[in-house]
């Protein structure tokens, strides 16, 4: 292995980087889901100030 990696000195780097490549489109996709599984309830309608006059 040691000898794979003399020869291809930027394979190492280039996994290391497809790794967190994939990490960071897990962790997107995995936050993007959870938001639609628990919508917010929608907000009520304001409602105008009130004049005491």
């Amino acid at each position: 292995m040691t000898e794979f990696l003399e020869r291809y000195p930027m394979l190492l780097l280039a996994l290391e980087a497809a790794a967190a490549l994939a990490l960071l489109i897990f962790i997107v996709v995995w936050t993007m889901s959870g938001a639609k599984k628990h919508p917010r309830p929608p907000k009520p309608p304001a409602e105008p100030p009130r004049q005491d006059g």
